[in-house]
Protein backbone atom coordinates (compact mmCIF):
# COMPACT_ATOMS: atom_id res chain seq x y z
CA UNK A 1 0.00 0.00 0.00
CA UNK A 2 2.12 3.27 -1.79
CA UNK A 3 -0.48 6.01 -0.42
CA UNK A 4 -1.42 6.17 3.40
CA UNK A 5 -3.61 8.79 5.34
CA UNK A 6 -0.25 10.23 7.01
CA UNK A 7 2.76 10.78 5.09
CA UNK A 8 6.50 9.52 5.82
CA UNK A 9 7.53 13.38 6.35
CA UNK A 10 4.43 14.19 8.99
CA UNK A 11 7.35 13.80 11.43
CA UNK A 12 5.05 15.67 14.64
CA UNK A 13 1.35 13.53 13.35
CA UNK A 14 3.66 10.02 13.71
CA UNK A 15 5.73 10.89 16.42
CA UNK A 16 2.24 11.77 18.26
CA UNK A 17 0.81 8.85 16.78
CA UNK A 18 3.52 6.01 18.52
CA UNK A 19 3.94 7.81 21.63
CA UNK A 20 0.23 8.06 22.21
CA UNK A 21 -0.01 4.51 21.65
CA UNK A 22 2.96 3.84 23.87
CA UNK A 23 1.06 5.41 26.68
CA UNK A 24 -2.50 4.07 25.59
CA UNK A 25 -0.67 0.54 25.83
CA UNK A 26 1.15 1.07 29.19
CA UNK A 27 -2.72 2.73 30.60
CA UNK A 28 -4.38 -0.48 29.58
CA UNK A 29 -1.75 -2.94 30.95
CA UNK A 30 -2.09 -1.21 34.15
CA UNK A 31 -5.75 -0.59 34.40
CA UNK A 32 -7.47 -3.93 32.78
CA UNK A 33 -6.37 -7.41 34.11
CA UNK A 34 -7.38 -8.73 30.50
CA UNK A 35 -4.93 -6.26 29.34
CA UNK A 36 -2.10 -7.14 31.91
CA UNK A 37 -2.48 -10.58 30.91
CA UNK A 38 -2.03 -10.15 27.42
CA UNK A 39 0.86 -7.09 28.57
CA UNK A 40 1.14 -3.61 26.90
CA UNK A 41 4.51 -4.49 24.59
CA UNK A 42 1.80 -6.78 22.99
CA UNK A 43 -0.58 -4.14 22.92
CA UNK A 44 1.44 -1.45 21.03
CA UNK A 45 3.12 -4.01 18.29
CA UNK A 46 -0.65 -5.54 17.50
CA UNK A 47 -1.76 -1.97 17.53
CA UNK A 48 1.17 -0.32 14.94
CA UNK A 49 0.39 -3.47 12.88
CA UNK A 50 -2.88 -2.35 12.06
CA UNK A 51 -2.41 1.14 11.44
CA UNK A 52 0.40 0.04 8.94
CA UNK A 53 -1.68 -2.26 7.92
CA UNK A 54 -5.02 -0.37 7.03
CA UNK A 55 -3.42 2.50 5.06
CA UNK A 56 -3.29 4.86 8.06
CA UNK A 57 0.49 5.25 8.92
CA UNK A 58 3.61 4.60 5.76
CA UNK A 59 5.71 1.41 6.59
CA UNK A 60 8.99 3.74 6.35
CA UNK A 61 9.66 6.72 7.40
CA UNK A 62 12.49 8.67 9.29
CA UNK A 63 10.75 9.09 12.41
CA UNK A 64 11.14 5.49 13.05
CA UNK A 65 14.76 5.16 12.20
CA UNK A 66 15.36 7.96 15.00
CA UNK A 67 13.82 5.66 17.77
CA UNK A 68 16.17 2.99 16.47
CA UNK A 69 19.03 5.39 16.33
CA UNK A 70 18.39 7.50 19.30
CA UNK A 71 15.54 6.21 22.03
CA UNK A 72 16.82 2.21 22.13
CA UNK A 73 20.32 2.97 22.98
CA UNK A 74 18.82 5.47 25.56
CA UNK A 75 16.70 3.10 27.29
CA UNK A 76 19.23 0.36 27.56
CA UNK A 77 21.48 2.40 30.40
CA UNK A 78 18.16 3.58 31.63
CA UNK A 79 16.79 0.66 32.72
CA UNK A 80 20.30 -0.31 34.44
CA UNK A 81 20.65 2.83 36.51
CA UNK A 82 19.30 1.39 39.51
CA UNK A 83 21.47 -2.16 39.29
CA UNK A 84 22.74 -2.48 42.57
CA UNK A 85 26.18 -4.62 41.81
CA UNK A 86 26.64 -5.37 45.62
CA UNK A 87 23.41 -6.82 46.25
CA UNK A 88 23.35 -9.20 43.62
CA UNK A 89 26.12 -11.12 45.71
CA UNK A 90 24.61 -10.23 48.96
CA UNK A 91 21.37 -10.96 48.52
CA UNK A 92 20.23 -12.25 45.39
CA UNK A 93 23.02 -15.26 45.52
CA UNK A 94 20.06 -18.66 44.92
CA UNK A 95 18.24 -16.30 42.31
CA UNK A 96 21.37 -15.76 40.70
CA UNK A 97 22.99 -19.17 40.72
CA UNK A 98 19.00 -20.48 39.31
CA UNK A 99 18.96 -17.54 36.48
CA UNK A 100 22.61 -18.28 35.15
CA UNK A 101 21.79 -21.96 35.33
CA UNK A 102 18.26 -21.00 33.36
CA UNK A 103 20.37 -19.12 30.24
CA UNK A 104 22.35 -22.31 29.93
CA UNK A 105 19.27 -24.32 29.08
CA UNK A 106 18.29 -21.40 26.70
CA UNK A 107 21.78 -21.70 24.97
CA UNK A 108 21.61 -25.26 24.26
CA UNK A 109 17.56 -24.60 23.15
CA UNK A 110 19.00 -21.79 20.30
CA UNK A 111 21.60 -24.44 19.18
CA UNK A 112 19.01 -27.15 19.20
CA UNK A 113 16.37 -24.70 17.34
CA UNK A 114 19.10 -23.50 14.75
CA UNK A 115 20.26 -26.93 13.65
CA UNK A 116 16.29 -28.15 13.49
CA UNK A 117 14.79 -25.64 11.24
CA UNK A 118 18.14 -24.02 9.59
CA UNK A 119 17.01 -24.95 6.10
CA UNK A 120 13.74 -23.82 6.33
CA UNK A 121 13.92 -20.36 8.29
CA UNK A 122 15.97 -17.07 6.52
CA UNK A 123 18.41 -15.38 8.06
CA UNK A 124 18.35 -18.17 10.93
CA UNK A 125 21.95 -17.17 11.90
CA UNK A 126 20.87 -13.56 13.03
CA UNK A 127 17.53 -14.46 14.41
CA UNK A 128 19.56 -16.95 16.68
CA UNK A 129 21.87 -13.88 17.86
CA UNK A 130 18.82 -12.36 18.37
CA UNK A 131 16.53 -15.01 20.45
CA UNK A 132 19.24 -16.35 22.22
CA UNK A 133 20.41 -12.73 23.81
CA UNK A 134 16.44 -12.11 24.04
CA UNK A 135 15.74 -15.17 25.88
CA UNK A 136 18.70 -14.40 28.13
CA UNK A 137 17.59 -10.24 29.22
CA UNK A 138 14.72 -9.94 27.66
CA UNK A 139 13.39 -7.66 24.96
CA UNK A 140 16.19 -5.00 25.84
CA UNK A 141 18.44 -7.32 24.73
CA UNK A 142 15.83 -8.19 21.20
CA UNK A 143 15.77 -4.66 20.88
CA UNK A 144 19.63 -4.07 21.02
CA UNK A 145 20.77 -7.30 18.90
CA UNK A 146 18.26 -6.38 15.95
CA UNK A 147 19.37 -2.92 15.47
CA UNK A 148 23.20 -4.51 15.65
CA UNK A 149 22.04 -7.07 12.38
CA UNK A 150 21.31 -5.79 9.01
CA UNK A 151 17.99 -8.47 9.14
CA UNK A 152 15.45 -7.27 6.54
CA UNK A 153 12.47 -5.35 8.63
CA UNK A 154 9.66 -7.95 7.81
CA UNK A 155 11.63 -10.80 8.93
CA UNK A 156 12.28 -9.04 12.49
CA UNK A 157 8.84 -7.79 12.42
CA UNK A 158 7.55 -11.44 11.98
CA UNK A 159 10.30 -12.62 14.83
CA UNK A 160 8.71 -9.91 17.40
CA UNK A 161 5.22 -10.91 16.43
CA UNK A 162 6.72 -14.74 17.13
CA UNK A 163 8.71 -13.68 20.38
CA UNK A 164 5.18 -12.13 21.89
CA UNK A 165 2.71 -14.82 21.08
CA UNK A 166 5.64 -17.12 22.63
CA UNK A 167 6.14 -14.77 25.99
CA UNK A 168 2.17 -14.76 26.40
CA UNK A 169 2.41 -18.60 26.12
CA UNK A 170 4.94 -18.91 28.55
CA UNK A 171 3.36 -16.37 31.11
CA UNK A 172 0.00 -18.79 30.46
CA UNK A 173 2.13 -21.41 31.72
CA UNK A 174 4.02 -19.75 34.27
CA UNK A 175 1.04 -18.91 36.12
CA UNK A 176 -0.15 -22.25 35.70
CA UNK A 177 2.05 -24.54 37.28
CA UNK A 178 2.04 -23.83 40.35
CA UNK A 179 -1.66 -24.61 40.81
CA UNK A 180 -0.66 -27.83 39.35
CA UNK A 181 -0.57 -30.62 42.29
CA UNK A 182 2.36 -33.07 40.55
CA UNK A 183 4.47 -30.16 40.50
CA UNK A 184 4.23 -28.74 44.22
CA UNK A 185 4.51 -32.07 45.17
CA UNK A 186 7.85 -32.03 44.20
CA UNK A 187 8.95 -28.49 44.95
CA UNK A 188 8.95 -26.21 48.11
CA UNK A 189 6.85 -23.15 47.29
CA UNK A 190 6.91 -21.15 50.25
CA UNK A 191 5.59 -18.19 48.41
CA UNK A 192 2.71 -19.65 47.06
CA UNK A 193 1.33 -20.94 50.66
CA UNK A 194 1.75 -17.37 51.69
CA UNK A 195 -0.60 -15.54 49.31
CA UNK A 196 -2.92 -18.88 49.72
CA UNK A 197 -2.78 -17.82 53.50
CA UNK A 198 -2.56 -14.14 53.30
CA UNK A 199 -5.03 -13.64 50.24
CA UNK A 200 -7.59 -11.14 49.85
CA UNK A 201 -9.60 -8.93 47.16
CA UNK A 202 -8.01 -5.87 45.92
CA UNK A 203 -9.73 -4.37 42.96
CA UNK A 204 -6.58 -2.63 42.28
CA UNK A 205 -4.21 -4.14 39.58
CA UNK A 206 -0.98 -6.01 40.82
CA UNK A 207 0.45 -4.17 38.13
CA UNK A 208 -0.47 -1.21 38.96
CA UNK A 209 0.26 -0.82 43.04
CA UNK A 210 3.32 -1.78 41.67
CA UNK A 211 4.38 1.17 39.51
CA UNK A 212 3.11 3.38 42.22
CA UNK A 213 3.53 7.24 42.34
CA UNK A 214 7.41 7.90 43.64
CA UNK A 215 9.21 11.20 44.21
CA UNK A 216 11.04 12.29 41.04
CA UNK A 217 12.33 15.67 40.82
CA UNK A 218 13.10 17.71 37.56
CA UNK A 219 16.60 17.08 38.78
CA UNK A 220 16.06 13.22 38.86
CA UNK A 221 14.80 13.60 35.06
CA UNK A 222 17.22 15.62 34.21
CA UNK A 223 20.32 13.23 35.67
CA UNK A 224 19.25 10.22 34.41
CA UNK A 225 18.28 11.16 30.81
CA UNK A 226 21.55 13.43 30.60
CA UNK A 227 23.71 10.48 31.83
CA UNK A 228 21.97 8.34 29.56
CA UNK A 229 23.00 10.20 26.57
CA UNK A 230 26.44 11.37 27.73
CA UNK A 231 26.85 6.79 28.37
CA UNK A 232 25.56 6.49 24.74
CA UNK A 233 27.60 8.75 23.32
CA UNK A 234 30.95 7.52 24.54
CA UNK A 235 29.97 4.03 24.11
CA UNK A 236 29.39 5.14 20.35
CA UNK A 237 32.63 6.56 19.45
CA UNK A 238 34.27 3.57 21.71
CA UNK A 239 32.45 1.19 19.49
CA UNK A 240 33.18 3.09 16.16
CA UNK A 241 37.15 3.16 17.15
CA UNK A 242 37.76 -0.70 17.37
CA UNK A 243 35.22 -1.38 14.52
CA UNK A 244 37.25 0.73 12.18
CA UNK A 245 40.80 -0.81 13.50
CA UNK A 246 39.34 -4.78 13.94
CA UNK A 247 38.88 -6.01 10.62
CA UNK A 248 35.63 -8.41 10.06
CA UNK A 249 34.05 -9.94 7.16
CA UNK A 250 33.55 -13.22 5.32
CA UNK A 251 37.65 -13.31 4.40
CA UNK A 252 38.49 -12.85 8.16
CA UNK A 253 39.05 -15.10 10.69
CA UNK A 254 36.31 -16.38 13.26
CA UNK A 255 38.43 -14.77 16.02
CA UNK A 256 38.42 -11.10 14.78
CA UNK A 257 35.25 -11.49 13.42
CA UNK A 258 33.84 -11.87 17.14
CA UNK A 259 36.20 -9.84 18.61
CA UNK A 260 34.65 -6.97 16.44
CA UNK A 261 31.05 -7.96 16.54
CA UNK A 262 31.98 -7.70 20.91
CA UNK A 263 33.78 -4.52 21.21
CA UNK A 264 32.91 -3.13 18.06
CA UNK A 265 29.26 -2.96 18.96
CA UNK A 266 27.73 -0.28 20.29
CA UNK A 267 25.47 -1.79 22.37
CA UNK A 268 27.58 -4.15 23.79
CA UNK A 269 30.18 -1.46 25.03
CA UNK A 270 26.98 0.09 26.28
CA UNK A 271 26.11 -2.57 28.21
CA UNK A 272 29.72 -2.70 29.64
CA UNK A 273 30.47 1.17 30.08
CA UNK A 274 26.54 1.23 32.21
CA UNK A 275 27.92 -1.67 34.34
CA UNK A 276 31.40 0.10 35.11
CA UNK A 277 29.96 3.70 35.78
CA UNK A 278 27.48 1.61 38.26
CA UNK A 279 30.70 -0.20 39.84
CA UNK A 280 32.32 3.87 40.28
CA UNK A 281 29.71 6.15 41.03
CA UNK A 282 26.84 3.55 42.62
CA UNK A 283 25.76 6.37 45.17
CA UNK A 284 25.00 9.19 42.63
CA UNK A 285 23.09 6.12 40.43
CA UNK A 286 20.85 5.07 43.37
CA UNK A 287 19.76 8.39 43.86
CA UNK A 288 17.93 8.92 40.50
CA UNK A 289 14.24 8.23 41.16
CA UNK A 290 12.74 7.32 37.79
CA UNK A 291 14.91 6.01 35.05
CA UNK A 292 13.25 2.56 35.87
CA UNK A 293 10.05 4.46 34.17
CA UNK A 294 11.50 6.28 31.57
CA UNK A 295 13.49 3.57 30.39
CA UNK A 296 10.33 1.14 30.64
CA UNK A 297 8.25 3.78 28.61
CA UNK A 298 10.87 4.28 25.64
CA UNK A 299 10.83 0.43 25.04
CA UNK A 300 6.72 0.40 24.69
CA UNK A 301 7.79 2.77 21.88
CA UNK A 302 10.41 0.93 20.18
CA UNK A 303 7.02 -2.32 20.51
CA UNK A 304 5.21 0.30 18.36
CA UNK A 305 7.88 0.89 16.38
CA UNK A 306 9.34 -2.47 15.13
CA UNK A 307 5.32 -3.22 14.42
CA UNK A 308 5.04 -0.60 12.00
CA UNK A 309 6.12 -2.49 9.31
CA UNK A 310 5.34 -5.67 9.53
CA UNK A 311 2.88 -7.69 6.51
CA UNK A 312 0.14 -9.48 7.61
CA UNK A 313 0.63 -12.24 4.63
CA UNK A 314 4.60 -12.27 5.56
CA UNK A 315 3.96 -13.00 9.58
CA UNK A 316 0.72 -15.72 7.97
CA UNK A 317 4.14 -17.61 5.89
CA UNK A 318 6.75 -16.97 8.19
CA UNK A 319 5.56 -16.77 12.03
CA UNK A 320 4.63 -20.12 12.72
CA UNK A 321 8.01 -21.56 11.85
CA UNK A 322 9.39 -18.71 14.04
CA UNK A 323 6.91 -19.28 16.66
CA UNK A 324 8.34 -23.51 16.55
CA UNK A 325 12.00 -22.07 16.74
CA UNK A 326 11.13 -19.63 19.88
CA UNK A 327 8.89 -22.72 21.57
CA UNK A 328 12.07 -25.26 21.46
CA UNK A 329 14.44 -22.61 23.09
CA UNK A 330 12.09 -21.94 25.88
CA UNK A 331 10.73 -25.31 26.11
CA UNK A 332 14.19 -26.49 26.69
CA UNK A 333 14.89 -23.45 28.83
CA UNK A 334 11.72 -24.55 31.08
CA UNK A 335 12.50 -28.32 30.82
CA UNK A 336 15.90 -27.31 32.21
CA UNK A 337 15.63 -24.61 34.61
CA UNK A 338 13.35 -26.90 36.47
CA UNK A 339 15.92 -29.86 36.59
CA UNK A 340 18.57 -27.88 37.44
CA UNK A 341 16.42 -25.93 40.26
CA UNK A 342 15.20 -29.62 41.65
CA UNK A 343 18.99 -30.50 41.59
CA UNK A 344 19.99 -27.22 43.60
CA UNK A 345 16.82 -27.63 45.78
CA UNK A 346 15.58 -24.17 44.78
CA UNK A 347 12.23 -23.19 45.60
CA UNK A 348 9.60 -23.26 42.72
CA UNK A 349 8.83 -19.26 42.62
CA UNK A 350 12.54 -18.93 42.14
CA UNK A 351 12.74 -21.50 39.30
CA UNK A 352 10.05 -19.46 37.18
CA UNK A 353 10.85 -16.29 37.97
CA UNK A 354 14.68 -17.03 36.97
CA UNK A 355 13.57 -18.75 33.37
CA UNK A 356 10.60 -15.62 33.55
CA UNK A 357 13.49 -13.29 33.38
CA UNK A 358 15.76 -15.06 31.16
CA UNK A 359 12.80 -15.41 28.46
CA UNK A 360 10.96 -11.51 29.19
CA UNK A 361 13.69 -9.69 31.22
CA UNK A 362 13.22 -8.61 34.46
CA UNK A 363 10.61 -6.29 34.05
CA UNK A 364 8.37 -9.21 33.06
CA UNK A 365 9.41 -11.69 35.80
CA UNK A 366 8.85 -8.64 38.04
CA UNK A 367 5.40 -8.22 36.87
CA UNK A 368 4.94 -12.08 37.01
CA UNK A 369 5.92 -11.92 40.62
CA UNK A 370 3.28 -9.07 40.90
CA UNK A 371 0.66 -10.84 39.31
CA UNK A 372 1.51 -13.82 42.03
CA UNK A 373 0.93 -11.72 44.72
CA UNK A 374 5.40 -13.06 45.57
CA UNK A 375 6.52 -9.40 46.81
CA UNK A 376 9.35 -10.60 48.37
CA UNK A 377 10.94 -12.00 45.01
CA UNK A 378 10.18 -8.78 43.08
CA UNK A 379 13.57 -6.70 43.81
CA UNK A 380 15.78 -9.68 44.06
CA UNK A 381 14.97 -10.74 40.24
CA UNK A 382 14.50 -7.10 39.07
CA UNK A 383 18.42 -7.12 40.15
CA UNK A 384 19.61 -10.33 38.88
CA UNK A 385 17.38 -9.97 35.81
CA UNK A 386 19.58 -7.20 34.50
CA UNK A 387 22.50 -9.19 34.43
CA UNK A 388 20.83 -10.97 31.32
CA UNK A 389 21.35 -7.77 29.94
CA UNK A 390 24.92 -7.77 29.42
CA UNK A 391 25.34 -11.53 29.33
CA UNK A 392 22.83 -12.06 27.04
CA UNK A 393 24.26 -9.39 24.07
CA UNK A 394 27.57 -11.45 24.25
CA UNK A 395 25.99 -14.80 24.15
CA UNK A 396 23.57 -13.76 21.26
CA UNK A 397 26.74 -12.12 19.82
CA UNK A 398 28.61 -15.11 19.85
CA UNK A 399 26.05 -17.75 18.45
CA UNK A 400 25.34 -15.56 15.62
CA UNK A 401 28.86 -15.43 14.70
CA UNK A 402 29.24 -19.51 15.02
CA UNK A 403 25.81 -20.17 13.39
CA UNK A 404 27.01 -17.05 10.51
CA UNK A 405 29.87 -19.78 9.22
CA UNK A 406 27.52 -22.47 8.75
CA UNK A 407 24.99 -21.14 6.49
Amino acid sequence: MNETWIQADDSITLWGIIIIWASVSIFLEQRYSWASKVTGAIIALVGAMALSNFGIIPTESPVYDAVWSVIVPLAIPLLLFHVNLKKIWKESSRLLLIFLLSSIGTVAGTIIAFFTLRNHIPFLDQLSGIFGASYIGGGVNFAAMAAKFDTPGEIVSAAVVADNLMMALLFIILMMIPALHFIRKRYPTPHVEEVEKNHSADDKTLAESFWKRKEVSLKDMALSIGTAFLLVIVSLKIAEFFEGIIPSGEDVSFFNNLLNGIIGDQYLVLTTLTFIALAVFPNYFSGLNGSQEIGTYLIHIFFVVIGIPASITLIIQTAPLLLLFAFIIVAINLMLSLVFGKLFRMSLEEILLASNANIGGPTTAAAFAIAKGWRQLVGPILIVGTLGYIIGNYIGTFLAVWFGTLM
